[in-house]
């Protein structure tokens, strides 16, 4: 036998019709920005979880209205960030920073030795250069 509940849900395409059809109320301003978040978060609910052995939907109804409902909350109470529900937010902060260039000591040392940078002379006459460009 199909799933009445499931098959409905299976039509729906934005947060807060599904929110709607399972009648768990809700903050639209909450739903706005955590949209998708919530929606895989009660993907994740369903896929772990299993439905009750009764049948009748109104069973049905409220265990995936449970299941709904806390994905919700999860997100009233928290943030994407701290939730890491897709990939992106699950790389490690060590990965994303940048690598921090180093220089040898003796690098240093040999180019102090090798007294002041010279200059280089701008690329002609009327270059434009904020340094002038021009000899006269």
């Amino acid at each position: 036998m199909i799933d009445p509940i499931l098959a409905a849900l299976s039509r729906l395409s934005a947060a807060e019709e599904f929110l709607d059809y399972l009648e768990v109320p809700y903050d639209p301003q909450i739903v706005r920005v955590n949209r998708l978040h919530i929606l895989k978060r009660f993907q994740k609910y369903l896929l772990s979880s299993s439905p009750p052995k009764a049948r009748a939907e109104k069973d049905l109804r409220l265990f995936y209205r449970g299941l709904l409902e806390q994905a919700y909350l999860d997100f009233v109470v928290s943030t994407p960030l701290r939730e890491k529900v897709f990939a992106v937010f699950q790389q490690s902060v060590e990965k994303k920073k940048p690598a921090l260039a180093t220089v040898a000591i003796e690098d240093l040392r040999a180019s102090l030795r090798s007294g002041p940078m010279r200059r280089q002379a701008p690329a002609g006459e009327g270059s434009g250069l904020p340094s002038g460009g021009s000899t006269s």
